[in-house]
């Protein structure tokens, strides 16, 4: 089985995307950061469905973006609730400057040292808030960068960038999870959990999801506040 890195933050999305780099043949490497949210509760995830996909290497980074904050993830500012999850056009506060550059960036590193080829992400365009680096124009724009920023690529070959749910809805990123026998109940995707790790069921992450469970027809089993 060819390695493969595979960004996994503990939320729907990467969850769906372990399988699915799993059911395409790949032995995936799991990459998580703790890099100062607020949602922390989602490494905990992270390692359940790493270890639940049999994982064989989890690595967690520390890295601190608290130190530029710009974020309601990241910084002293309030988590909006019950307002239009997909932004409205604007941006949303939640938006983590420049993140998915980042953990690409790291992620572009482990695959150097591991010879692999393969990243895979779970950026999508459709049911999201709007972020700028989870549109396919930055997926390729990365892909390009990558294919000269290493020795490995110089010399071997490119680094592919897969972003299996990047034209998917949300409720077709569950059915295809649920396919392929993803626990959605180990885990976690609210921005603003409480200290038991409970969602609170308004932020514009838990909408999403929400709205997509009950369109699929199943109970969200994660664990809520209120829903």
């Amino acid at each position: 089985m060819k390695p493969a890195i595979v960004l996994l933050s503990g939320g729907l999305d990467s969850a769906t995307v372990l399988a699915i780099a799993v059911a395409e043949g790949f032995e995936p490497l799991a990459l998580s950061f703790r890099y100062g949210q607020r949602h922390v509760v989602e490494l905990e995830a992270a390692r359940n469905v790493a270890a639940a996909a049999g994982v064989c290497e989890h690595k967690i980074l520390d890295i601190d973006l608290r130190a530029f904050g710009g974020s309601a993830l990241t910084d002293e500012i309030e988590v909006p609730k019950d307002h239009d999850p997909t932004g409205g056009g604007k941006i949303p506060i939640t938006y983590v400057p420049a993140r998915n550059t980042i953990f690409l960036a790291f992620a572009l590193a482990y695959a150097e040292v591991r010879d692999a080829r393969d990243i895979y992400i779970g950026v999508n365009a459709l049911d999201y808030s709007g972020y700028p680096d989870c549109r396919p124009e930055f997926v390729a724009a990365f892909e390009n960068m990558a294919a000269v920023a290493t020795k490995s690529a110089v010399e071997g070959g490119p680094v592919k960038i897969h972003a299996p749910l990047m034209s998917l809805t949300r409720e077709r990123i569950i059915r295809r999870g649920l396919e392929l026998g993803v626990d959605y109940g180990l885990t976690r995707s609210c921005y603003d959990p409480d200290d038991a790790g409970r969602a609170c069921g308004h932020c514009d992450s838990c909408q999403l999801r929400l709205d997509a469970f009950a369109k699929v027809g199943v109970t969200d089993p994660a664990p809520y506040i209120t829903a």
